[in-house]
């Protein structure tokens, strides 16, 4: 399962029912579990530890040093989780002492050509990142969310669980949970309805998030006084617990 053109550290713990193409280098400290496939040409550093059944596409580079001038050779990590699937010339850093130390990629994302995470990025599951999407150092981004091409997204700020990132989109700001994000500067669009819709939301779920949503943005409330009235909405509509916690968690302020 390992070609013969493949370069692998002695320090590097390969599970079994790994395949590895040509021309591969595992470094030292990396950890592949069981079911992962790296096509040929990929480069991964270590500390790096890959979960099961993931697939990365040739020529990316993942488990590098971070591209940040603090950076002193800390050994710094990235943990990557399962079924995940990373296309070809992505870039992954591991992270920095200035935060947690560490990268994080989470479950079954699907991860396309040309993308960049930066250091020290918390990425959920089920995320989608097409091509050329990039993301900054200390990016948080929660499960389901959508990043259309081209995207972009400013260092520290947090991508909310099913947000919609539309393409060329530049974030500088936190993009609440629901929220779909256009423009350059972003601004906020509405809900990402057609997303819940697929995801099993029903029709009063999704009305109800658009009803939270209206508090926020369009019916001129301070913040604080939304807050206090989606807090109070869902003590009986669980589904807006996600779109106050990431309002209640924001620290760069919300996309306006």
């Amino acid at each position: 399962m390992i070609h013969a053109t493949a370069i692998i550290s002695d320090r590097a713990t390969i599970s079994d029912q790994v395949e590895i193409g040509p021309y591969s280098i595992i470094g030292d400290d990396v950890t592949i579990a069981s079911g992962t496939r790296i096509d040929s040409h990929v480069v991964i550093n270590g500390p790096t530890v890959i979960g099961n059944d993931n697939h990365i596409y040739q020529f990316a580079s993942i488990g590098d040093d971070p591209q940040d001038k603090k950076y002193a050779g800390e050994p710094t990590a990235l943990r990557i989780g399962d079924r995940n699937t990373i296309r070809e010339f992505c870039t992954v850093s591991r992270g920095t002492t200035q935060d947690k130390g560490e990268t994080v990629i989470g479950d079954d994302n699907w991860i396309m050509a040309y993308v960049h995470i930066a250091h020290d990025c918390m990425i959920g599951s089920n995320t989608i990142m097409a091509n050329n999407a990039t993301l900054a150092g200390h990016v948080h981004v929660g499960d389901w969310a959508i990043f259309g091409g081209f995207s972009g997204v400013h260092q520290f700020c947090h991508i909310g669980a099913h947000a919609f990132l539309g393409m060329y989109a530049g974030i500088n700001r936190d993009v609440p949970a629901y929220t779909t994000a256009a423009g350059n500067p972003a601004v906020p669009r509405g809900i990402n309805s057609e997303g819940l819709k697929r995801r099993g939301f029903d029709a009063e779920q999704i009305r109800n998030i658009k009803d939270a949503y209206r508090l926020v943005y369009r019916k001129g409330m301070k913040l604080a006084e939304a807050i206090a009235e989606i807090a109070e909405r869902s003590k009986t509509q669980s589904e807006l617990e996600l779109f106050l916690e990431s309002l209640r968690s924001s620290e760069r302020g919300l996309i306006r």
